[in-house]
């Protein structure tokens, strides 16, 4: 290599430090409805990787629990390679000490971006915080964290899972608003603890309030999955005496409870009315033949947002705090219509 001059040697010296200065990770995170004022803040927790190096992202998934599950892992997968990211990708099986354990051993690797998908709202503080320490930002993606400090992340992409329960239960509502009876419900939960549980359960109970012969008789966790959803089904069946409606958390407890209803001798989506969450291919299918009455969509396609999102924060500019998906809601017959374009 040639020798270079000394006096330009320090000037690129200069040029250097300052460039350096601006990424200190002395500087807080900015925090949403902050001023596009302050980029050096919010790229300050950020250690950008080196010029044409690959930006390296470890993502923690939930489990494959669904057919939502497996599409959503897919839609990253896909997304990271398009975008050229090096992506370092774990299952956690439904536990969280599973997603604990990956992000730890992501801060331990020195990963560009963190993004997860909860199991669960509570318990994330202190991981969270070991990566903020670390210079680590945190993307949450489909389910959020009850934490206090919003700092331990920078955004959360994903559904609003109160207003999809809020779908539900003003489709319930206009459909029983004539009823002079009590209308009995039942309810498949999804995961006991986690966001999409929580608020689709509390959104749902908000609208129907308004109509006190809509009545919640049995609710039930069945962990997103076909066979519990199955197995809870099969239990109200022989507990409850008269059962008009089942709302279902997700597509996969909906379609396990048919079975369990079909089994019974019952015609699903007429001797019990369903309404589901999800709107994946499955669900399609059994509302195309009138099993299940009403889908309110929850889309799993997030991976080119997310890696968007990824280089935003990798680049050092501001991104909002949350970023809502678009999503609608399907009756049997617009379910028939929609299912050769669903591509989950």
């Amino acid at each position: 290599m040639k020798p270079i001059k000394a006096a330009g040697l320090i000037m690129a010296s200069v040029l250097m430090l300052l460039s350096a200065a601006c990424g200190s990770s002395d500087s807080k995170p900015a925090n949403a409805g902050e001023s596009s004022a302050a980029p050096t803040q919010a790229a300050a927790a950020t250690k950008a990787p080196a010029a044409g190096k690959k930006i390296t992202l470890g993502f923690s998934q939930v489990g494959a629990e669904s057919g939502w599950r497996t599409a959503n892992s897919k839609s990253v997968q896909d997304a990271a390679k398009d975008a050229g990211f090096d992506l370092k990708f774990s299952d956690a099986q439904q536990k969280q000490e599973n997603q604990i354990k990956a992000i730890r051993n992501y801060i331990q690797q020195k990963v560009d971006v963190i993004a997860f998908s909860p199991v669960v709202e509570s318990g994330w503080d202190t991981v969270l915080k070991e990566a903020k320490d670390a210079g680590i930002p945190v993307i949450l993606t489909d389910r959020a964290v009850d934490s206090k400090d919003t700092s331990l992340y920078k955004t959360f992409i994903g559904s609003d899972f109160v207003e999809e329960g809020r779908r539900a239960g003003k489709w319930l509502v206009d459909t029983y608003k004539d009823a002079k009876e009590q209308v009995n419900i039942v309810e498949l939960q999804g995961t006991t603890g986690s966001a999409p549980a929580n608020d689709r359960k509390a959104g749902f109970e908000e609208i129907i309030k308004s109509n006190p012969n809509l009545k919640i008789i049995a609710s039930q966790t069945g962990d997103f999955t076909r066979a519990k959803g199955k197995e809870v089904m099969q239990a109200f069946l022989k507990a409850q005496k008269k059962i008009d409606v089942l709302y279902a958390h997700n597509d996969d407890m909906a379609l396990g409870a048919i079975q369990a209803i079909e089994a019974a001798g019952l015609k699903p989506g007429k001797d019990i009315i369903i309404i589901s969450v999800d709107g994946v291919k499955d669900g399609f299918v059994a509302a195309g033949e009138g099993k299940i009455n009403f889908i309110v969509e929850c889309n799993p396609l997030l991976g080119p947002q997310l890696m968007q999102a990824v280089k935003d924060v990798v680049d050092g500019k501001e991104v909002t705090k949350r970023i809502v998906t678009k999503e609608g809601v399907f009756t049997s017959e617009d379910a028939k219509r929609e299912l050769p374009n669903r591509q989950y």
